[in-house]
């Protein structure tokens, strides 16, 4: 069962939290040289600005990365005390950092703090020749940090600190456009008391839910609620595991995750055809399903623009809503433990996020798990 809840002008009027939408994501990884090559080669990234050694920094490293609108840092440790190499040695690779860009930190800290959200790091600035940035951090689900940025007054390649990088992007346009939305495991119990974290301390609206009967198989299910702010360009499903004969993907991601944390990013395109045809020609490997679901597809989806057999061929799911259709694929966890992991995904009015890919898609986690021996 799912309910939908609007997110017009009159939750625009209510947002005391103005939210221009996601500035960044950050990642702390093993290696981060080694997944900067990945995402530049195999997701057709370009690296535009890096911080490390050469630019004084002693305990970490990070290239930036962009596409489109997106904008991914990874994040690598230089010393075994750092907090980048703890955390990533309890966590493996993952998403530390959910950077929302606003038109004023201090306001927005603030207002988050007086709410209820730990404050991590108060307002701050940082500036070079580029300009100036104001930052601050606040708490979100397990170790994840929701960062609040200011760059209004700020031309430099990210942030002052880090050095310019002209690298270059795999050939052709840019296959991926911008984040749709980020997606966060928690255990047991904790979804609601995360909703309402958003809805507190946001001023978030929940946009819709899902039981575990629509979200299920035969052996396992989960249970999701997704926020959104006022005009619907920050969107955060969360997810908790439900009682089933077996392991669900969230219980997989907890134990292996060690912990609640931001299992996928949905990333956006204009011809996911296209996009998936040549990111897998360069290696990603996506999850696949069964020829049978595309027998159903015609009488279920109705008329899309796209062909029948390019999506049979290449595993693309579709969906429809009151408000257009989607199409949406998943890669394979993009590390060594079954974890994080896009999404990518093509909308043409749909708002909602492939209710009717449920089945199939868990499906295919499932066969996935099993083959890991986590089912």
């Amino acid at each position: 069962m799912s309910t939908t809840h609007p997110t017009g002008p009159e939750a625009a009027q209510r947002d005391f939290m103005p939210l221009n939408g996601i500035d960044h994501v950050e990642l702390w990884v093993g290696n981060a040289a080694q997944a900067s090559y990945f995402f530049t080669r195999a997701f057709n990234f370009r690296e535009v600005a890096y911080r490390g050694l050469e630019t004084g920094v002693r305990d970490r490293v990070s290239h930036v990365l962009a596409q489109g609108e997106i904008r991914l840092v990874l994040t690598g440790p230089l010393s075994s005390h750092s907090d980048v190499a703890r955390e990533q040695a309890k966590h493996g690779d993952g998403v530390k950092v959910i950077a929302l860009s606003v038109p004023d930190v201090d306001d927005a800290y603030r207002e988050a703090t007086a709410r209820g959200a730990t404050g991590l790091a108060e307002p701050y600035e940082l500036a070079d020749g580029h300009g100036r940035v104001r930052i601050a951090d606040v708490a979100t689900y397990g170790d994840t940090i929701h960062r609040f940025v200011d760059r209004a007054e700020y031309a430099g390649p990210f942030l002052p600190g880090f050095e310019a990088r002209a690298g270059a992007a795999g050939p052709g346009a840019d296959l991926l456009l911008g984040i749709d939305h980020i997606v966060g495991n928690v255990e047991l119990g904790a979804m609601d008391e995360w909703v309402a974290y958003y809805e507190r301390v946001f001023g978030m609206t929940e946009m819709i839910h899902f039981s575990d009967e629509a979200i299920s198989t035969e052996y396992s299910a989960l249970m999701s609620k997704v926020v959104t702010n006022g005009d619907g360009r920050v969107k955060f499903p969360i997810n908790e595991p439900a009682a089933g004969r077996r392991k669900s993907q969230i219980d997989e991601y907890l134990e292996f995750y060690e912990g609640p944390g931001a299992q996928h990013i949905a990333l956006t395109t204009e011809d996911i055809v296209r996009t998936v045809d040549e990111l897998t020609g360069r290696g990603i490997q996506f999850l696949r399903t069964p020829e049978s679901y595309y027998e159903e597809v015609p009488e279920r989806v109705g008329e899309i623009g796209e062909s029948l057999a390019d999506l049979r061929r290449l595993g693309i799911l579709v969906d429809r809503d009151d408000e257009g259709y989607l199409l949406q694929i998943f890669t394979a966890p993009l590390g060594d433990r079954p974890t994080i992991f896009f999404e990518i995904i093509e909308r043409h009015g749909a708002r909602g996020f492939g209710e009717g890919n449920f089945k199939a898609l868990f499906e295919a986690i499932e066969r996935a798990q099993e083959r890991r021996g986590n089912l």
